[in-house]
């Protein structure tokens, strides 16, 4: 479904990222870890994650990478955006059992569908923790908001802020039986096999249409197939795809 979203405030959130509010007139109920797809100008559109949904507000963190996002982060409160979706299949916090040791761990961009996410699982009387991984102090965003819901733990490879190194640096397995999981592939790569019971892994990928048809975002998988991490994700179960 396509949508015309109002920008309702924009801001800097830290170095080279930028949080969007905008108003969804026709609100509905939206699972933590889909997308939406965004036109920006003449260009292609860009999937963003949804960092939040209050009423009929969304949330949009993003990095300023290529042209879209750039075009993206000087929109003005006002200004709108022609959206797609919500997009793809998200995060199972529905059926995540009430005794569940949840871990949520988030790299860089990765980041932002993971506080819908954990916000839900809150709402549900879940208790889980979060470890957030950047480059450098200056590129950490939304801990106070992820410590207002529960423990949360701060790695920088520089070590700027919170524990010096990836966010692997912080994750002891031993502690939790599900993890939930979106950031660069490499990242996703090296907490793909942690011995935790359940890991569900948000993929970031480059995408074209956004809804399976032309193919530009598959991705392997161990019995030799493709599957689309558009429409078929972007959450996977660990064990389905090859990173």
């Amino acid at each position: 479904m396509i949508h015309m979203l109002t920008v309702v405030t924009r801001r800097q959130i830290a170095k080279g990222a930028t949080e969007l509010v905008c108003r969804l007139p026709d609100a509905t109920v939206i699972e933590p870890g889909r997308f939406m797809h965004l036109r920006v100008g003449p260009l292609l559109r860009r999937p963003i994650s949804i960092a939040n949904v209050e009423g009929d507000l969304i949330t949009f963190l993003f990095k300023e990478i290529g042209q879209g996002t750039k075009e993206l982060a000087q929109l003005r409160p006002g200004d709108q955006i022609d959206a797609l979706g919500p997009l793809g299949n998200g995060f199972p916090v529905q059926h995540v059992a009430p005794d569940a040791r949840i871990v949520l761990v988030g790299g860089g961009i990765g980041v932002p569908p993971l506080y819908y996410t954990m916000r839900k699982l809150v709402e549900r009387g879940i208790s889980c923790e979060a470890i957030l991984g950047f480059d450098t102090a200056d590129s950490v965003f939304y801990e106070d908001e992820f410590r207002a819901l529960g423990p949360t733990t701060v790695t920088t490879v520089d070590g700027t802020a919170g524990v010096q190194g990836f966010v692997t640096a912080a994750l002891e397995p031993n502690r939790f039986d599900t993890l939930f999981a979106c950031g660069p592939e490499p990242m996703l790569r090296s907490i793909q096999h942690v011995p935790i019971t359940h890991k569900f892994l948000s993929i970031e990928n480059r995408m074209g249409c956004g809804i399976g048809a032309c193919f530009a975002c598959v991705c392997p998988t161990p019995d030799g197939h493709y599957v689309k991490t558009c429409s078929d994700g972007p959450v996977f179960r660990a064990e389905e795809v090859i990173l």
